[in-house]
């Protein structure tokens, strides 16, 4: 029987299909090789919520500006993909402090280390990570937001997903090891994000460095170096293992903005997150929406 040509999801149950093919349990279970350093920074947002920006900001406040790689977590590793990936956590590193990326959850990250999270909304969230699967692992308009969706839903039902993580963080906001920010105030605000950043890393900042850091953190520098910043790492193994064909459109470089969420879904998916924001995260942190929320991180940073 003749192997099957490379192709993109069609179906959720197909994504489920390749993301399994990727690799076996113990090749992803690298949280346990981490080993937390005092001086760490672990840059930990939910997926689609500012990670990447984060990173590279990190990256080029250490560094004065290195752009020496193929793949930013390359050097700013990622802990859930090391064993899979074969990057060792504990090599060198080309600045200090150390910098790590993780999607966890704070009840799940190994603790020792300290830790920078950005919020974002979880319908824009949502959106993007939809668009972003779209043309590297689903083809192009075979599944709807509204479908993509039930990977979220059921996330949350198992306890897991976007709204534990946000409350598990928002649990963490006092504490003086974890930066809390919004991807909308980043946006809002990108020199406040770099200086915030900096103080809280113990990098010391000059008006060069600033100056640096906002250029080579801006939407436009980035989509210039896009190939820095579209998992080049993880789709090469997705081509080679997951069975996907190569020439794939994963840039996580995009005009996601703040409120995207609007043109994108529909009013009934609008309304059943709304549902699961007020069982889940307004009984824990007292907040009607996400709006309410934000505005309280925002107060954290006066």
């Amino acid at each position: 029987m003749d192997a099957q040509p490379p192709r993109r999801a069609r179906s959720l149950a197909e994504m489920e299909e390749a993301d399994a093919r990727m690799g076996d349990p113990d090749e992803t279970g690298a949280i346990s090789d981490y080993r937390p350093r005092l001086s760490d920074i672990v840059i930990s947002p939910y997926a689609k919520c500012g990670t990447t920006w984060l990173q590279q900001m990190f990256h080029t406040l250490r560094t004065g500006g290195d752009m020496d790689f193929d793949d930013i977590s390359r050097v700013v590793p990622w802990i859930e993909t090391s064993r899979l990936l074969r990057i060792d956590l504990e090599a060198p590193q080309r600045a200090a402090p150390r910098g790590f990326k993780s999607h966890l959850a704070w009840d799940k990250i190994p603790k020792g280390a300290r830790y920078v999270v950005s919020l974002r909304d979880p319908k824009d969230a949502l959106v993007s990570l939809h668009r972003f699967m779209e043309g590297w692992v689903l083809e192009p308009g075979a599944v709807r937001v509204e479908d993509f969706a039930k990977l979220a839903f059921d996330s949350a039902a198992k306890g897991e997903g976007c709204w534990a993580h946000l409350i598990s963080w928002w649990g963490q906001r006092d504490n003086p090891d974890v930066l809390l920010l919004t991807y909308a105030h980043m946006v809002a605000d990108p020199e406040l994000a770099v200086r915030r950043l900096a103080a809280f890393c113990g990098i010391a900042l000059d008006d060069a460095l600033l100056a640096l850091t906002l250029e080579r953190t801006s939407f436009a520098y980035m989509l210039a170096h896009k190939d820095r910043f579209d998992d080049a790492i993880l789709r090469h193994l997705s081509e080679t293992r997951g069975g996907l064909p190569t020439g794939s459109d994963s840039a996580k470089v995009r005009q996601g903005g703040v409120g995207g969420h609007r043109e994108a879904m529909g009013p009934e998916l609008s309304l059943r997150m709304d549902q699961m924001w007020a069982a889940t995260v307004t009984p824990i942190t007292g907040h009607t929406d996400y709006a309410a929320l934000e505005a309280d991180v925002r107060r954290l940073a006066m």
